[in-house]
């Protein structure tokens, strides 16, 4: 299966000449198949610049970005538009949900826009509301979920297209503990269970026993070893 995902030499500044500020500083990552990665870091210390990068929404200033077997940067606007929906599922700090639709097509959404069978895009639905204990909550709206409800919509909405890759920003941000832990074991489980790659940028140290590997970033750099 091999790596999923690899950052290879990426940097990344804002701004030109002598206002350019450098977020990233020559970071390289792989991430394998049945792998998920915590990637830890302060405020300020380019976890989201990275994790933007990682999902093909931003581009690098240097450096070469793999996912599956593509190189990102060779891609056209419209090619990547299918990358990210075809081989990544976002899962973002705040579950971003739509109000007015409901559990069940807030998932259907994903495969639409991909024009996947509405059929088959229905029972895949339904079965990961089933894993996800959301089956009763189907035809609810998110104003009426719980935190940790809503989060796990955002979960099974990231999964809906089968995607190779998920990026995870801060899941467990607006949960507490047990529900967040709850959260992130749902992750680990389903990147084991379908060898799948995930990465999760987060400060949440609780939760670090979950992951495979810990990398750890500040100042733009990424280290193994803590910082």
């Amino acid at each position: 299966m091999g790596d999923k995902l690899i950052l290879d030499h990426v940097s990344k500044e804002f701004g030109d000449g002598d206002t350019s500020v450098k977020v990233l500083d020559d970071v390289s990552l792989q991430v394998k198949a049945g792998e998920f990665v915590a990637v830890v870091g302060p405020s300020g210390s380019g976890k989201s610049t990275f994790l933007s990068i990682a999902g093909a929404l931003l581009s690098p200033t240097n450096g070469r970005i793999m996912i599956g077997n593509k190189e990102v940067g060779k891609l056209s606007s419209k090619q990547m538009n299918k990358i990210r929906l075809d081989n990544i599922g976002f899962i973002f700090q705040s579950s971003n949900l739509i109000p007015y639709l409901t559990v069940r097509d807030q998932l259907l959404l994903i495969p639409k826009l991909a024009g996947k069978p509405r059929r088959k895009s229905e029972e895949r639905a339904d079965d990961l509301l089933k894993r996800l204990g959301l089956s009763h909550r189907t035809d609810h709206y998110p104003e009426s979920l719980s935190g940790g409800e809503r989060q796990r919509v955002a979960i099974a909405r990231a999964w809906m297209n089968d995607p190779e890759l998920i990026l995870a920003d801060e899941p467990t941000a607006s949960l507490d503990s047990e529900r967040g832990r709850t959260v992130v074991q749902m992750l680990a489980d389903e990147v084991k269970l379908r060898q799948k790659a995930a990465v999760m940028v987060t400060h949440d140290k609780r939760m670090l026993d979950l992951c495979d590997r810990v990398v750890y970033i500040e100042d733009g750099k990424l280290s193994e070893k803590p910082i």
